[in-house]
C-alpha cells in the first residue's frame, strides 16, 4: 500500500503533469544510484527532463505513472519522494533477489476545441474518461490525439531474473538482460507494440555525457521483423534507448491517431 505522504506528493504531480504537454521536447531520463548490487539494500533514483543526457538542467520528472514492480510481481512503495527544480528523487528499499522493474508510465488523451455557445477556444489534457466528461459531445473544430508512453530502468539484486511484459503499448523484451550489458559485447533487445513484435521502427541510442564532448555519439538502429535490434556497446556508462511510433488504434472515437513512445536508461558495465 502507497504511504499517505507518497499519495499527497503523488496528487500534487498528477496536477502539475496535466498542465503539461504529455510529449515533452526535452529527454525524459532516470538516473538510478545503482543498477546491479551484490546484496538487498537501498538505491535512489533521480528523474529529469533535459537537454544534455543526465544532466539535469530543465526539469524535474513528473512521477504520476510511478510504478515499482518487485521480482516477485508485487508493487514497492518508494520513499522519501521529493519533487524539486531540476529533478525528483525517489528511495527504494530492494530486499528481494532478483529484477526490479521502474517505471513511468503515461496514458492520456489531448484536445483542442471551440465552445458552441461563445465560440471561445478550449483545451483538454486528461484521461479518456475525463474526455467523455468534460469535454462536449456538440464542441466546435474539435482536434483529439492519444498518447501511451513508458520510461524505465531495471535494478537487479543478485542474479537477473525474468520480467513480465504488460502488453500496453511500446516496451522491451529482454532477449539479452538489462542488467546484463558490458561494453565490448553485443546485447539484443526485442520491442512489442500491444504485445506484438514492432518491426521497422526507428530505435536511438544516445550514451550520458553529451555535455562534456562535441558530438552526440548517438546509435540509430531499426528494428527487424521480429522486432528486434543488436547492439554493441562500445565504451560503459549510462544509454538512454527511446523508439516511438504512431497508429490509428485509438480508445476514444474522436482521437485521429494515438502516439506511442519508450524510453530506458540502461547501464553498461566494463568487463
Amino acid at each position: 500500500m502507497i504511504h499517505s505522504s507518497f499519495q499527497r506528493v503523488l496528487a500534487t504531480t498528477i496536477a502539475l503533469a496535466l498542465a503539461t504537454p504529455l510529449a515533452q521536447a526535452h529527454s525524459a531520463f532516470f538516473v538510478p544510484s545503482s543498477t546491479v548490487l551484490s546484496k538487498p539494500q537501498w538505491v535512489t533514483i533521480d528523474g529529469g527532463t533535459g537537454t544534455d543526457m543526465f544532466f539535469f538542467n530543465h526539469g524535474p520528472l513528473r512521477l504520476d505513472g510511478l510504478v515499482v514492480t518487485a521480482p516477485d510481481g508485487s508493487a514497492v512503495a518508494p520513499e522519501n519522494l521529493m519533487i524539486g527544480k531540476v529533478r525528483s528523487v525517489f528511495d527504494l528499499n530492494l530486499t528481494q533477489a532478483g529484477t526490479y522493474r521502474i517505471a513511468n508510465a503515461n496514458a492520456g488523451v489531448s484536445a483542442r476545441y471551440k465552445d458552441k455557445a461563445t465560440g471561445q477556444n478550449k483545451g483538454f489534457r486528461g484521461t479518456a474518461a475525463n474526455f467523455e466528461k468534460e469535454v462536449p459531445a456538440d464542441a466546435v473544430e474539435l482536434q483529439v490525439n492519444e498518447s501511451v508512453s513508458r520510461l524505465e530502468t531495471f535494478v537487479t539484486v543478485g542474479k537477473p531474473s525474468a520480467f513480465t511484459p504488460t502488453g500496453v503499448g511500446l516496451e522491451l523484451i529482454a532477449v539479452t538482460h538489462p542488467n546484463d550489458l558490458y561494453s565490448g559485447e553485443e546485447a539484443t533487445f526485442a520491442f512489442h507494440l500491444d504485445g506484438q513484435p514492432a518491426a521497422g521502427l526507428d530505435v536511438e541510442i544516445v550514451p550520458g555525457g553529451i555535455r562534456y564532448r562535441d558530438q552526440i555519439g548517438e546509435i540509430a538502429l531499426k528494428t527487424d521483423a521480429q522486432g528486434r535490434i543488436t547492439v554493441k556497446w562500445p565504451q560503459p556508462g549510462l544509454y538512454r534507448l527511446e523508439v516511438s511510433t504512431r497508429d490509428s488504434k485509438t480508445t476514444v472515437k474522436q482521437a485521429k491517431e494515438r502516439r506511442l513512445g519508450y524510453a530506458v536508461v540502461l547501464e553498461v558495465l566494463s568487463q
